[in-house]
């Protein structure tokens, strides 16, 4: 059960991506909110699904292309274990194929890794129990 909109408790938020460059900087930008933290980091798939299973998160920060499993693999396998944690997927090449995949597994936000201010506007809005997937001109919310 996440803990969204409980007074006094931190937003627990797992960030999963092979490259530690990325990881570090997704750290970053979400711990300047003052109620998020990262509880966990993974740099596989399969550490992602074992440290979901171990320790579930409020919220998922999912790379879409990791050296296992693809985010699309990972979302599937824990939206059926825990379909209440949010899943936003992060990209560096967001398509509109691949957000609608995303949407058709659980995933309930995509946004491409270069664009910090949707990652933010993102995480809130599924946090408060939105989706968010971007609205250029082929993606519909």
């Amino acid at each position: 059960m996440a803990l969204r909109g409980r007074k006094g408790s931190l937003v627990r938020i797992l960030v999963v991506d092979d490259n530690p460059v990325v990881r570090h900087y997704l750290r970053a930008l979400l711990e300047q909110q003052s109620t998020w933290k990262v509880c966990d980091e993974a740099r596989t798939g399969r550490e992602a699904l074992q440290q979901v299973e171990k320790n579930p998160p409020d919220m998922i920060l999912l790379d879409f292309q990791m050296p296992d499993l693809n985010g699309l693999d990972v979302a599937r396998q824990i939206t059926k274990l825990f379909p209440d944690i949010p899943i936003l997927m992060v990209t560096i090449h967001l398509s509109k194929q691949l957000a609608e995949e995303a949407r058709r597994v659980g995933i309930r936000g995509a946004c491409a890794k270069s664009d910090v201010g949707s990652i933010v506007k993102a995480v809130d809005t599924l946090l408060h129990a939105g989706t968010y997937f971007p609205s250029t001109s082929w993606a519909s919310n």
